[in-house]
């Protein structure tokens, strides 16, 4: 990890090379969030590293909290005194918060709360590719989804100050690309972060009986109507090319793609790019559809844009023609998007051809590869896993059923241990056990320790 003091200087305008998680802890220091808790997992770990590497010098509190649901009560109660507070995590750790979270969405927020969650296209570090701008959608939250390392830093404080506009927690949604690629940052000024918090006593707000929850709803729609009308005027949503043959509309790392694929079919498209994706700017939306005859959508991974463009569509520009992903024809439901891939799509909608002949590039590489030698991922060296597999496969063999759990153990399933049966998510190895134990009548072994242990295991 570079020397990230770096974070810490207060040198407004300073254009510095951070990794997307490092700018969005850059941009914590800018919003004077003063409480930070994370659970860490890629493609978000960085945040919280980042964080708990310069919190002692910048002022603020930050935890590694034993769970997600933990990490939200505890930033969720600090915003509730009028403190600003994030929480980050990866993509699956808000199924493990969303109880929560569905409910703080009716309490609101005193102090300007944003929960990080680092969705993984292509599972390169994960059990699924989930889209956690369903969870915006469900939870009636606003939802912001940045580009490229910039925007994590500038949508940081963007969402911090919404927040406290709203009285409601906002999510940041970042994927792997973006958490994980190096680009310049524009510094802004620093703020000082404040840890002192008032809390006052207010049971209809913050008590959620029934009695009391059922008019929170009807505020929540309320301040969604709010968010809406921010978002039609966001700086982050903003029609970045006019006229054209056809229009895009995209979001996120997808954007990347979707200019670079314009350029590589000469195509002559108008851009509408997204950076504020719950609530959507419907006004804006409709203007850019009625300007073409056809409307491209680029997106990662589900359809969430263009269900909604869609209807949209129907309402402001019935004849607009729409392309995506729900006919499975141009643009992949499942997997990260790439350069290659948007190019691909558009070249089948469009008729441009590609400038670069992708087959030649794939041809040389294969040969290329083809030399180089497997290197799976495996225990470590001087693991100690690998004594206690070792003890483990001595004493059930191999008739045993071996429930495994998320964490480096995992790596038990590789050779010559070959441990590991069924994996699904944090804790799951205990009770996936003791199901396949009651109905099958074999020995059954659940593997699970460190933090998912303290995660998951001991409920």
């Amino acid at each position: 990890m570079p020397d990230l003091k770096v974070l810490l200087q207060d040198a407004p305008g300073k254009r510095v090379l951070l990794l997307g998680n490092e700018a969005i802890a850059r941009g914590i220091l800018e919003a004077g969030v003063s409480v930070v808790t994370t659970y860490p997992g890629t493609p978000a770990s960085e945040i919280g590293d980042s964080v708990s590497e310069i919190a002692p010098a910048a002022g603020l509190y930050m935890e590694y909290s034993v769970n997600e649901m933990v990490a939200v009560e505890v930033a969720a109660g600090a915003a509730n005194c009028g403190v600003r507070a994030l929480t980050a995590m990866k993509h699956v750790g808000l199924n493990v918060a969303a109880d929560l979270v569905m409910t703080l969405a009716y309490t609101g927020v005193r102090g300007g709360y944003v929960i990080v969650t680092a969705d993984d296209p292509e599972c390169y570090s994960s059990q699924n590719e989930q889209d956690n701008r369903f969870y915006a959608l469900l939870s009636n939250l606003p939802c912001l989804e940045p580009s490229d390392p910039e925007e994590a830093k500038e949508m940081t404080v963007y969402a911090v100050e919404m927040s406290e506009k709203l009285e409601l927690p906002v999510l940041l949604r970042t994927t792997t690309r973006v958490s994980h690629t190096r680009g310049p940052v524009a510094y802004g000024n620093l703020t000082k972060p404040n840890l002192k918090g008032n809390f006052v006593r207010d049971v209809k707000r913050l008590v959620m009986v029934p009695a009391n929850s059922r008019p929170k709803h009807e505020v929540l729609l309320r301040q969604a109507a709010k968010a809406k009308e921010i978002s039609e005027k966001s700086p982050y949503n903003k029609v970045l090319r006019k006229g054209g043959e056809i229009g895009i509309i995209s979001s996120g790392s997808a954007y990347n793609s979707a200019v670079e694929a314009t350029t590589l079919l000469d195509l002559d498209a108008g851009i509408l790019k997204l950076g504020m994706t719950h609530p959507l700017p419907e006004k804006k939306i409709a203007e850019f559809l009625k300007t073409y005859k056809r409307t491209v959508v680029v997106e990662e991974l589900e359809p969430y844009l263009e269900m909604q463009i869609k209807a949209i569509a129907k309402d402001h520009a019935p004849n607009t023609e729409m392309y995506g992903k729900t006919n499975g024809q141009f643009f992949p439901r499942e997997g990260e998007l790439t350069t290659r891939l948007v190019a691909d799509g558009l070249s089948k909608i469009t008729g441009k051809k590609l400038r670069i002949d992708f087959k030649k590039i794939e041809e040389k590489y294969a040969t290329v590869a083809a030399d180089l030698p497997s290197r799976p991922p495996i225990l470590c060296a001087g693991c100690p896993h690998r004594a206690s597999f070792f003890v483990i496969k001595k004493v059930a063999g191999d008739k045993a059923v071996y429930a495994d759990d998320i964490g480096c153990y995992a790596l038990g399933i590789a050779p010559p241990f070959g441990i590991g049966d069924i994996m699904i998510c944090m804790g799951a190895s205990v009770g996936a056990a003791q199901g396949i134990s009651k109905v099958t009548g074999r020995d059954t072994v659940a593997t699970i320790g460190d933090s998912t242990f303290f995660h998951a295991g001991i409920p």
